[in-house]
């Protein structure tokens, strides 16, 4: 007895919650985009979303949204309207600054450790292609004996260190406020 009423005051609780448009605002999914390229490169598309929130992040209309692009430069954000103006400023500060010190795009991926996977630098700005690599990137980062989270760290930093785990930390607070999306063909 004490136990279906147990079950009944927690869904007592449970479904006004879920009724609750605040709740269910409070955690967002995944866009589309971000759970096809997850899926390729068979990454948790949340964790995904959380590194693309955490290095490209920007407040738009009241909300941290990842900006396509975005360029870091020797630590430095640049954010543009268009990838067209983006690009220009790559090839210019490509000019006068290392390689190694330019992130780009929704992931942030590095100009001068990552060249290889592309053939010129302004390809990382084409944002689907940013995505996928950046889920590939955090694939290779992945063990499977350690968690996610720390493939993240490593994506950022693979020398690990206080810069790393600071990271981390920012990301798991990005994936607390992301949604899990439903698998169709889970029961």
């Amino acid at each position: 007895m004490a136990t279906s009423v147990t079950g009944h005051c927690a869904a007592l609780v449970l479904v006004p919650a879920l009724l609750n448009p605040n709740v269910l605002a409070a955690r967002e999914l995944p866009p589309p985009a971000y759970q096809l390229a997850a899926a390729q490169a068979q990454v948790p598309p949340n964790l995904l979303y959380a590194v693309a929130l955490q290095e490209s992040g920007r407040n738009l209309r009241g909300r941290i949204v990842p900006w396509p692009w975005t360029l870091n430069v020797a630590g430095q954000s640049r954010r543009y309207a268009t990838r067209h103006e983006a690009c220009a400023d790559l090839r210019r500060t490509l000019l006068v600054t290392p390689a190694t010190r330019i992130d780009v795009g929704l992931g942030q991926l590095n100009v001068g450790h990552q060249r290889h996977r592309v053939r010129q630098p302004c390809e990382l700005l084409e944002p689907y292609r940013n995505l996928r690599l950046a889920a590939t990137i955090l694939r290779e980062q992945y063990d499977p004996a350690q968690s996610w989270l720390m493939a993240a760290e490593r994506y950022h930093r693979p020398a690990g260190g206080a810069p790393a785990v600071r990271y981390r930390q920012s990301v798991g607070r990005h994936l607390a406020r992301v949604a899990e999306p439903v698998q169709r063909n889970q029961p």
